[in-house]
């Protein structure tokens, strides 16, 4: 597995690997995923053989906030190291943001994977603490 940092993906490449997952919010509308992707702070992507077979793409201020827009990893790569290489990238390379941040659907799995990486579900912190995730989200 080769990961590159940065590097441009054709857009029939990325709708490729958005469709493997099926999230058609991005496929429906391949110029806004191609706007999304030029205005990312980053793009960490994962290679076997020429072919995408994952990538973590988000916003990050490098000091206070990195926002982490996405992850995906085709489904022929699930559960084999692809998207926690991934992740560990990114947290290596943004370890002193002082908060990383990410939004997710409510799956066991996905619970599972971000909290065996250090992240928190903010409906199990208990004992007062003071935060707490909002989001207003455009379903146009």
């Amino acid at each position: 597995m080769i990961i590159k940092e940065n590097e441009f993906i054709p857009l029939e490449i990325l709708l490729e690997l958005y469709k493997s997952v099926g999230w058609a919010a991005y496929t429906n509308d391949p110029e806004k995923l191609e706007e999304a992707f030029e205005n990312s702070t980053y793009i960490i992507s994962a290679w076997e053989e020429g072919s995408l077979i994952g990538l973590v793409r988000g916003l990050c201020d490098q000091v206070s906030i990195n926002f982490i827009q996405d992850i995906l990893i085709h489904p022929q790569w699930s559960r084999k190291g692809v998207g926690t290489k991934l992740m560990k990238t990114i947290l290596n390379k943004y370890k002193n943001v002082r908060k990383h941040l990410l939004l997710a659907d409510d799956e066991e799995k996905l619970s599972y994977f971000y909290e065996s990486l250090g992240f928190k579900n903010t409906r199990k912190i208990i004992n007062n603490a003071s935060i707490n995730a909002y989001l207003i989200m455009n379903t146009n």
